[in-house]
């Protein structure tokens, strides 16, 4: 495996550092305080419609609750390595199809209810059955589940799966309450280190570390999620005391503001891949031609250079390094302007308009801009319409498939065979694939790396999307704080790790 890139600065007398942060809630400057502070609050650009992530697809709602509220049976360490959560052990049988999970003692949900077997039988029968997020079917795999005691769930699988315990440290495996599900859009009940306090929709959703928590206490009491619109109004929070940390930079040119020793800068890597995706299923793009016109017309090199600042990096296909089955592709479509016009006049789509739907994030902005140009270069004319990101871009594009082309960053981990599936919003005809990744999940470890090789290959020999960059994890934060992730390998930003020296 590609060892990821991280740099990290820290602000001291021989070294600068570019982070993005500011007071929290209430009155945390960054000045030498007699007393250690215990609260922070941190910027965000994409925010949660509502706190369901079993019926509403994109990442916000999961870097929230997940780690933080809900917690699963296991957990990914920042290296991407599977570990004990609300699971301490667990065996595998022979046959590799049933995992037997022994769990931890002492655990109670911010409700007050006790933790048991049940509540785990019940989230992922749930799974199977109520949700609606189109990453439920990870859990397809499970054939039944078993409660012999209050602390042992088995789980018996239809068949062999490399991927399925990966998959539960995803948001799938997030364990519920039997009697937390009511109402789960505006009332997260879970078993995590925090509570939210208060969740106001499109600002902010405050978190409060619980005294009954069965792992490790939070350093903090108190955390701020705090949504911003885009990178210049979370700088111009940080310059005037309102936050202490930016998550994830979304203008890596304003980095260079906060050089001085009271800043730090974090740079990991992410499971990110911004795609400049394609309607397979109908419109300009079902023409295979006019996709790998798409393709040679886009130099990902300036657009990663123009639009981010450099920082990222060029991967080729939809998969990051830190997966076991990377593979560099971005030989596969190389830029070539000329080979794309004669494409175009192939196709006869020379001059049509197609639509070109953008979330109004900084970076899909940012990128809609020059690659629309680059395409205008060889013929092709896009139409951008900005969409209000997550609720009218998850409605117009993801679910009712309204577009031509849109770019967005695909967070969620290992999500390949999800991303391109036929009913996914890029419509991608997934019946060359699903063999193959029926074959490699329950084969061998190395069966299912080539075979996952090979489905990352088709599907970008396809040019069913064009994978533009591995979106980075900058992070920017005072120098005072600690615990930062320098990768952002899950869906979760976990916050019980941060503190303040």
């Amino acid at each position: 495996m590609k060892t990821p890139r991280i740099m990290t600065w820290v602000a001291a007398a021989a070294a600068t550092s570019l982070l993005i942060t500011g007071c929290s809630a209430g009155a945390s400057d960054s000045g030498g305080d007699a007393q250690k502070k215990d609260s922070m609050t941190i910027a965000f650009t994409a925010e949660p419609v509502n706190l369901d992530f079993t019926s509403t697809s994109g990442v916000a709602i999961p870097e929230a609750l997940m780690e933080n509220v809900y917690e699963s049976l296991v957990r990914l360490d920042g290296e991407g390595e599977i570990q004990p959560a609300l699971a301490k052990d667990w065996t595998l049988s022979d046959d590799r199809k049933t995992y037997t999970f022994e769990l931890q003692d002492g655990v109670k949900f911010s409700n007050g209810a006790d933790f048991t077997s049940e509540d785990v039988k019940y989230s992922y029968e749930r799974v199977q059955d109520d949700w609606k997020n189109a990453l439920k079917s990870k859990m397809d795999i499970v054939e039944s589940i078993e409660t012999p005691d209050d602390s042992t769930v088995t789980i018996e699988l239809k068949k062999p799966s490399n991927t399925w315990l990966f998959n539960l440290t995803s948001l799938v495996g997030a364990v519920f309450d039997t009697e937390g599900t009511d109402d789960l859009a505006n009332e997260a009940i879970g078993t995590g280190p925090f509570e939210i306090e208060k969740f106001t929709r499109g600002q902010s959703i405050d978190f409060a570390a619980r005294d009954d928590y069965w792992g490790e206490k939070p350093s903090l009491n108190s955390v701020q999620f705090k949504y911003f619109k885009d990178a210049v109004s979370a700088s111009n929070a940080l310059k005037s005391g309102e936050i202490d940390l930016v998550s994830n930079l979304q203008a890596p040119e304003l980095a260079g503001e906060f050089q001085s020793d009271d800043y730090q800068i974090v740079s990991g890597t992410t499971n990110g891949e911004v795609v400049l995706s394609m309607n397979n299923a109908e419109g300009i793009f079902k023409d295979k031609r006019a996709r790998e016109a798409v393709m040679y017309a886009i130099d990902r090199k300036a657009v990663l250079d123009t639009a981010w600042a450099g920082y990222g990096e060029l991967i080729g296909s939809m998969v990051p390094p830190t997966d076991p089955y990377y593979e560099d592709l971005t030989g596969v479509w190389k830029y070539n302007p000329k080979k794309a016009k004669q494409l175009v006049d192939e196709a006869g789509i020379k001059g049509e308009e197609f639509a070109f739907t953008v979330p109004n994030l900084p970076y899909a902005k940012a990128i809609s801009e020059i690659v629309s140009a680059q395409l205008e270069e060889v013929g092709l004319k896009a139409k951008i319409s900005t969409q209000e990101f997550p609720a009218v871009w998850l409605d117009k594009t993801f679910t009712e498939h309204d577009f031509d082309m849109s770019v967005i960053n695909h967070a969620e981990p290992r999500d390949i065979l999800t991303v391109f599936s036929k009913d996914y919003y890029i419509g991608y005809d997934d019946s060359k694939i699903k063999k193959i990744a029926e074959k490699a999940d329950t084969g061998t470890e190395e069966e299912y790396i080539s075979g996952m090789k090979e489905i990352a290959s088709t599907i970008t020999e396809d040019a069913a999307s064009d994978f533009l960059f591995l979106f980075p994890n900058l992070v920017i934060a005072k120098s005072g704080i600690e615990g930062i992730p320098a990768n952002r390998v899950s869906d979760a930003f976990k916050i019980a790790d941060l503190s303040w020296v």
